[in-house]
């Protein structure tokens, strides 16, 4: 089988190619990516020599680069996407073309291809926000409610990845999943910037009172929650995919990194809140348990100190994602090619 990822250089999906070339050895990956600022060939320094991994250079918003990189493409599983709050309440327009019109030129090509599977890659943000007084749950059924340009993009190519399923019959499935954390993550997420911030001895910022409550999902949990909906679920279904830890809020994720790392909570630094934050996520993934089988295995605790360790030893990594040095090696790798 072969397989298109895009956005196969970020966080998510370079976790995805490692881990779906090490469970289906005999298939193919093609990796579309712009290597936008998040994006880091570096992540997948070890394979860019497999036989049966190909990198492609391209925006997912142009015809030509989404047609060559479809070509005999059996699978696509979409990454690809602006997917920082912060960051599209400054800039909405780009989050528009890379997750709006982005995958709307995907689902073309796609259609055209002929493709056995489009999987989409979403968010529990579409949703909207949770109480905290409350132990309501997000589900496949809740109604959408994006609040933030990001999840508003993000919602839009949901409601077109499943139009192109009944307009035009498009094979497609869908998971919406929670805040993923784990290797290879931009240091601008809470987890890595909290991490990365103390290993600098720097402080580490916390918005409003740090008590939003996110649920969080280690990153190989999501990449087997894809495997199994692209090899087993149904298509045209939608599939909420989340962790199996106690909710945590904000403060209290960074607190267990500080002691992880012996640093002080002085070094919490309580800034103004970004306007229209989300409140609470939580995921009820009792669908894709009670159909396909899947539960996630990671704990939060053990796997939030593996990650803290795993930053501790790639520091030459996140030192240059800091200072932008990582986006020389692509010039570096295809200099003359």
């Amino acid at each position: 089988m072969k397989l298109l990822v895009t956005g196969g250089a970020g966080f998510i999906g370079s976790n995805f190619i490692y881990y779906w070339l090490k469970n289906h050895p005999d298939d193919d990956i093609v990796n579309l990516d712009n290597l936008t600022y998040a994006g880091n060939l570096e992540n997948l320094r070890s394979i860019q020599n497999n036989p049966h991994y190909r990198f492609i250079k391209g925006d997912i918003c142009n015809v030509d680069d989404v047609t060559a990189a479809m070509h005999a493409v059996d699978v696509v599983v979409h990454f690809a996407a602006e997917s920082h709050v912060d960051r599209s309440i400054l800039s909405p327009s780009i989050f528009v073309m890379s997750n709006v019109v982005g995958t709307q030129t995907l689902l073309d090509a796609a259609l055209k291809q002929k493709v056995k599977r489009f999987h989409h890659i979403s968010t529990d943000e579409v949703y909207g926000t949770l109480r905290l007084d409350t132990r309501e749950k997000f589900s496949e059924n809740s109604p959408y409610n994006p609040r933030s340009p990001y999840s508003a993009t993000k919602a839009a190519s949901d409601h077109l990845v499943r139009a192109y399923h009944i307009t035009y019959g498009l094979p497609v499935t869908i998971t919406n999943c929670s805040n993923n954390f784990g290797p290879f993550q931009f240091p601008e997420k809470l987890i890595p910037l909290a991490i990365t911030n103390l290993l600098e001895g720097k402080s580490v910022p916390m918005y409003g009172r740090g008590d939003q409550v996110r649920d969080w999902l280690y990153v190989e949990d999501h990449c087997r929650a894809i495997d199994v909906v692209i090899n087993k679920g149904e298509v045209g279904e939608t599939y909420c995919v989340g962790g199996q830890h106690e909710e945590l809020n904000n403060l209290d994720v960074v607190k267990k990194i500080i002691g992880l790392l012996g640093k002080k909570e002085s070094k919490i630094k309580y800034v103004k809140d970004r306007p229209g934050h989300d409140v609470r996520y939580a995921m009820d993934w009792t669908k894709i348990h009670m159909k396909l089988g899947w539960k996630p295995k990671y704990d939060f605790d053990k796997w939030l100190e593996k990650t803290v360790e795993w930053f501790q030893s790639n520091q030459e990594w996140w030192k240059r994602v800091r200072s932008g040095e990582y986006q020389e090696y692509y010039q570096t790798l295809y200099a003359g090619r």
